[in-house]
């Protein structure tokens, strides 16, 4: 039951942060940028599936097995590290139509609450923050393996997540519905625990 707590506790990250107490016994994970990524696609005019990604983001997780909601995570992603496997694609997005990004800023999420659906389930829910609008979003979250790293000798996490976003919740809305409103979006993250 701890791993699936600890899973659950992993997949708020994907994207944030629960209430922390300060008094408990605690310990920090960092989210391995290199093994850590947010896929997500759309629908174009109804011709294709259109692709992008996050990586490289930062995420902190600190983990109190005794008590797994005491638990707290964050993070963080530059808007301006998405890539799209076509350089215009990416531009428009930073532009006014959606974006309007500037460096330094960011996406976030910060989780608000945890319900186990199985051995190794969790429905997350949790506050992602993106073009300057706070929403409140789930992930369907999974835990992959929890156990030591065979190379680096340390405790490890990986999970897999899913969510669904409609992107003019969050002022992003331009051209929908041609292009379709709802982003589907795929997680995948790696954490070892902090020395």
């Amino acid at each position: 039951m701890k791993n699936i707590m600890f899973a659950a506790a992993l997949a708020l990250g994907a994207t944030g942060a629960m209430a922390a107490d300060t008094a408990t016994k605690a310990e920090k994970y960092t989210l391995d940028p290199s093994h850590s990524q947010v896929v997500f696609n759309y629908e174009h005019l109804g011709f294709s599936t259109t692709y992008g990604i996050f990586s490289g983001f930062e995420g902190e997780i600190m983990f109190d097995q005794e008590d797994p909601a005491a638990s707290s995570v964050t993070v963080s992603m530059p808007v301006m590290s998405m890539f799209t496997g076509w350089e215009q694609r990416k531009n428009h997005f930073m532009a006014d139509d959606f974006f309007g990004a500037e460096e330094g800023d960011m996406i976030t999420f910060t989780s608000t609450g945890i319900e186990v659906t199985g051995e190794d389930t969790a429905l997350i829910t949790g506050d992602l923050t993106m073009n300057d609008v706070t929403k409140s979003v789930v992930l369907d979250a999974k835990l992959n393996q929890l156990g030591d790293h065979p190379q680096e000798g340390k405790p490890w996490a990986g999970f897999d997540a899913t969510t669904t976003i409609v992107r003019s919740d969050f002022d992003l809305g331009a051209f929908a519905p041609y292009v379709s409103d709802e982003v589907q979006v795929n997680i995948s993250v790696e954490a070892m625990k902090a020395d």
